[in-house]
């Protein structure tokens, strides 16, 4: 099967086009924020930068080697942001990246307001780095790995694992 090129920030027309198994080659703008990020985020009600169509990867990437835009940044267990992503979707978010099951409340809020859910390779985070072509801290440096960054990602590997439908694999 042929990889499906995405492009970040995710339009919903492009979200509702996914469907569950796809496997995709994203580039473009994406944000880092893990459970501190996305937790400041909601009870600030600031988002520090612009939610509509924004992608999300759940993500704390270790420092970077000399030479090297990013450390390895393999995704990290997605549920730790079930109590949040509900809120970011309703606001704009139209994906996110991690790994493992999500909860009925954000499936509900990614089939109410077109969101998709993909799903990245856990212990790949050095290869998965080589996508980034460049990652600066945007927000919340206080909070170390778990701050927001901007990347720049080309073909960023990853499946569907949630459509905007609710299908799931």
């Amino acid at each position: 099967m042929d990889n499906i090129r995405v492009e970040a920030p995710l339009t919903k027309a492009a979200a509702r086009s996914l469907r569950a198994g796809d496997s995709v080659l994203i580039s473009g703008t994406i944000y880092t924020a893990r459970d501190a990020a996305h937790k400041r985020m909601v009870e600030s009600g600031e988002i520090p930068f612009d939610i509509q169509n924004a992608v999300i990867y759940y993500t704390g990437p270790a420092p970077a080697r000399e030479g090297r835009v990013i450390g390895p940044c393999g995704p990290t267990t997605s549920g730790r942001m079930d109590a949040y992503a509900p809120v970011l979707i309703a606001k704009g978010m139209t994906a996110m990246i991690g790994k493992g099951e999500r909860n009925a409340e954000v499936i509900n809020a990614m089939k109410e307001h077109t969101a998709v859910y993909f799903g990245a390779i856990g212990g790949a985070g050095a290869l998965i780095s080589k996508c980034v072509k460049s990652a600066e801290v945007i927000a919340y440096d206080d909070l170390g790995t778990e701050a927001v960054m901007r990347l720049e990602v080309v073909d960023f590997p990853a499946v569907v694992l949630i459509d905007s439908y609710g299908n799931s694999i």
